[in-house]
């Protein structure tokens, strides 16, 4: 496999994992127990913690490209 497809096949995984990571954790300020200020959507969230996310959207891709590189080249989980 070129390093190109690669790369490729790693961004798409990156991304979809991604979306799925975002809601975890994610709480608006009425869950948060805290008062909610004027001019606020009553879902938007309080805080994001982007860093923890993208930290565990790469750990998480990369174990699935793993996956994905281990049956493409090695065919390890069948024909």
């Amino acid at each position: 496999m070129k390093i190109g497809s690669m790369i490729a096949i790693y961004f798409v995984i990156w991304w979809t994992v991604l979306f799925a990571v975002l809601p975890f954790g994610v709480r608006n300020s009425h869950e948060a127990g805290q008062k909610m200020e004027p001019g606020n959507d009553a879902g938007a969230p309080m805080a994001l913690h982007w860093g923890k996310k993208i930290l565990a959207t790469s750990v998480i891709a990369l174990a699935l490209f793993g996956l994905v590189y281990a049956q493409i080249v090695h065919h390890v989980f069948g024909s």
